[in-house]
Protein backbone atom coordinates (compact mmCIF):
# COMPACT_ATOMS: atom_id res chain seq x y z
CA UNK A 1 0.00 0.00 0.00
CA UNK A 2 2.88 2.67 0.70
CA UNK A 3 4.88 1.78 -2.42
CA UNK A 4 1.25 2.30 -4.08
CA UNK A 5 0.92 5.79 -2.53
CA UNK A 6 4.45 6.70 -3.31
CA UNK A 7 3.59 5.91 -6.96
CA UNK A 8 0.89 8.09 -6.92
CA UNK A 9 2.51 10.71 -5.12
CA UNK A 10 5.42 10.57 -7.84
CA UNK A 11 3.13 10.42 -10.71
CA UNK A 12 0.40 13.19 -9.90
CA UNK A 13 3.42 15.81 -9.57
CA UNK A 14 2.86 16.47 -5.76
CA UNK A 15 6.28 15.51 -5.51
CA UNK A 16 7.67 18.52 -8.01
CA UNK A 17 6.29 20.76 -5.99
CA UNK A 18 7.99 20.45 -2.75
CA UNK A 19 11.40 22.77 -2.06
CA UNK A 20 13.56 22.03 0.37
CA UNK A 21 13.49 21.16 3.54
CA UNK A 22 10.15 19.51 2.70
CA UNK A 23 11.75 16.04 0.84
CA UNK A 24 13.91 15.27 3.49
CA UNK A 25 11.29 16.25 6.15
CA UNK A 26 9.08 13.70 4.25
CA UNK A 27 11.99 11.28 3.78
CA UNK A 28 12.54 11.57 7.74
CA UNK A 29 8.98 11.26 8.76
CA UNK A 30 8.54 8.05 6.28
CA UNK A 31 11.66 6.57 8.18
CA UNK A 32 11.09 7.49 11.67
CA UNK A 33 7.37 5.82 10.91
CA UNK A 34 8.75 2.80 9.15
CA UNK A 35 10.84 1.92 12.98
CA UNK A 36 8.17 3.10 15.32
CA UNK A 37 5.60 0.66 13.34
CA UNK A 38 9.08 -2.15 13.69
CA UNK A 39 9.27 -0.82 18.03
CA UNK A 40 5.08 -1.43 18.33
CA UNK A 41 4.43 -4.16 15.90
CA UNK A 42 4.64 -7.36 17.67
CA UNK A 43 4.50 -9.27 13.91
CA UNK A 44 6.59 -6.87 12.22
CA UNK A 45 9.19 -7.22 15.04
CA UNK A 46 8.80 -10.81 14.57
CA UNK A 47 9.71 -10.45 11.43
CA UNK A 48 12.71 -8.84 11.72
CA UNK A 49 13.70 -10.98 14.10
CA UNK A 50 13.40 -13.95 11.94
CA UNK A 51 13.97 -13.12 8.11
CA UNK A 52 16.84 -14.38 7.13
CA UNK A 53 19.23 -11.46 6.94
CA UNK A 54 20.28 -11.93 3.29
CA UNK A 55 16.69 -10.31 2.79
CA UNK A 56 17.86 -7.65 4.19
CA UNK A 57 21.23 -7.41 2.51
CA UNK A 58 19.43 -8.42 -0.79
CA UNK A 59 17.27 -4.65 -0.37
CA UNK A 60 20.36 -3.18 -1.13
CA UNK A 61 21.06 -4.44 -4.99
CA UNK A 62 18.69 -1.60 -5.58
CA UNK A 63 21.47 0.88 -5.11
CA UNK A 64 22.36 -0.12 -8.00
CA UNK A 65 20.71 2.69 -9.28
CA UNK A 66 23.84 4.59 -8.61
CA UNK A 67 24.40 4.13 -12.35
CA UNK A 68 20.94 5.87 -13.19
CA UNK A 69 23.02 9.30 -10.91
CA UNK A 70 25.95 8.65 -13.30
CA UNK A 71 24.35 8.36 -16.64
CA UNK A 72 21.72 11.67 -15.58
CA UNK A 73 24.72 14.05 -14.31
CA UNK A 74 25.91 12.89 -18.37
CA UNK A 75 22.96 14.30 -19.79
CA UNK A 76 23.15 17.00 -16.93
CA UNK A 77 19.85 16.58 -15.23
CA UNK A 78 21.57 15.99 -12.17
CA UNK A 79 24.90 17.93 -10.74
CA UNK A 80 27.63 15.73 -10.88
CA UNK A 81 29.29 16.88 -8.28
CA UNK A 82 26.34 15.17 -6.37
CA UNK A 83 25.63 12.26 -9.22
CA UNK A 84 29.30 10.68 -8.53
CA UNK A 85 30.18 10.76 -5.27
CA UNK A 86 26.46 9.43 -4.39
CA UNK A 87 26.73 6.73 -7.63
CA UNK A 88 29.69 5.62 -6.76
CA UNK A 89 29.02 4.93 -3.05
CA UNK A 90 25.63 3.40 -4.05
CA UNK A 91 27.21 1.16 -6.38
CA UNK A 92 29.62 0.08 -3.90
CA UNK A 93 27.62 -0.66 -1.23
CA UNK A 94 25.19 -2.81 -3.96
CA UNK A 95 28.01 -4.48 -5.31
CA UNK A 96 29.42 -5.79 -1.56
CA UNK A 97 25.38 -6.44 -0.75
CA UNK A 98 25.11 -9.23 -3.96
CA UNK A 99 29.16 -10.27 -2.83
CA UNK A 100 27.72 -10.60 0.99
CA UNK A 101 24.43 -12.64 0.02
CA UNK A 102 26.09 -15.01 -2.65
CA UNK A 103 28.70 -15.91 -0.16
CA UNK A 104 27.03 -16.13 2.54
CA UNK A 105 27.73 -19.77 3.79
CA UNK A 106 31.56 -19.92 2.74
CA UNK A 107 32.94 -16.15 4.61
CA UNK A 108 34.45 -16.71 7.90
CA UNK A 109 33.91 -13.98 9.87
CA UNK A 110 30.75 -13.15 8.17
CA UNK A 111 29.57 -10.90 11.29
CA UNK A 112 32.80 -8.75 10.67
CA UNK A 113 32.19 -7.91 6.83
CA UNK A 114 28.45 -7.30 7.53
CA UNK A 115 29.34 -5.27 10.19
CA UNK A 116 31.45 -3.57 7.97
CA UNK A 117 29.42 -3.10 4.96
CA UNK A 118 26.38 -2.36 7.24
CA UNK A 119 28.31 0.71 9.01
CA UNK A 120 29.68 1.78 5.56
CA UNK A 121 26.38 1.82 4.20
CA UNK A 122 24.14 3.58 6.72
CA UNK A 123 26.88 6.16 6.75
CA UNK A 124 26.57 5.92 2.51
CA UNK A 125 22.65 6.53 2.52
CA UNK A 126 23.29 9.48 5.23
CA UNK A 127 25.80 11.21 2.94
CA UNK A 128 23.70 10.71 -0.13
CA UNK A 129 20.64 12.70 1.88
CA UNK A 130 22.85 15.37 3.28
CA UNK A 131 24.14 15.89 -0.33
CA UNK A 132 21.21 16.02 -1.63
CA UNK A 133 19.49 18.51 0.82
CA UNK A 134 22.80 20.61 0.13
CA UNK A 135 22.01 20.75 -4.16
CA UNK A 136 18.37 20.98 -3.56
CA UNK A 137 18.92 23.66 -0.94
CA UNK A 138 21.78 25.39 -3.02
CA UNK A 139 19.80 25.32 -6.46
CA UNK A 140 16.25 23.35 -6.41
CA UNK A 141 16.01 23.08 -10.20
CA UNK A 142 19.29 21.33 -10.15
CA UNK A 143 18.03 18.09 -7.94
CA UNK A 144 14.51 18.26 -10.43
CA UNK A 145 15.32 14.73 -11.26
CA UNK A 146 14.86 13.76 -7.81
CA UNK A 147 10.99 14.74 -7.41
CA UNK A 148 10.20 12.75 -10.45
CA UNK A 149 9.35 9.14 -11.26
CA UNK A 150 11.51 7.07 -10.92
CA UNK A 151 13.98 8.74 -8.68
CA UNK A 152 10.93 10.53 -6.22
CA UNK A 153 10.44 6.77 -5.20
CA UNK A 154 13.65 6.92 -3.26
CA UNK A 155 12.12 9.66 -1.15
CA UNK A 156 8.98 8.57 -0.40
CA UNK A 157 9.73 4.72 -0.15
CA UNK A 158 13.31 3.19 -0.63
CA UNK A 159 15.96 5.19 1.08
CA UNK A 160 13.12 5.07 4.42
CA UNK A 161 13.62 1.39 3.73
CA UNK A 162 17.15 1.48 3.27
CA UNK A 163 17.94 3.23 6.29
CA UNK A 164 15.36 1.22 8.79
CA UNK A 165 16.91 -1.99 7.24
CA UNK A 166 20.36 -1.02 8.48
CA UNK A 167 19.03 -0.37 11.70
CA UNK A 168 17.47 -3.87 11.24
CA UNK A 169 20.50 -5.60 10.74
CA UNK A 170 22.43 -4.34 13.33
CA UNK A 171 19.71 -5.31 15.82
CA UNK A 172 20.32 -8.29 14.64
CA UNK A 173 24.18 -8.46 14.65
CA UNK A 174 24.38 -9.89 18.25
CA UNK A 175 22.63 -12.78 17.62
CA UNK A 176 24.34 -13.23 14.29
CA UNK A 177 27.30 -13.50 15.98
CA UNK A 178 26.44 -16.02 18.77
CA UNK A 179 25.24 -18.05 15.63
Amino acid sequence: MWLVLAVIAGASGVMQQLRPPAPQAGLVSLTVALLVAWRIGSKFRRWVLTVDLRVLIAIHATRFVGFYFLLLCGRGELPCSFATTVGWGDIFVATFAIVLVVTWKVIARRTLWLAAWNVFGLLDILFVIVSAARHGTADPASMAAMLRLPLSLLITFLVPVIIASHIFIFSRLPSERSA
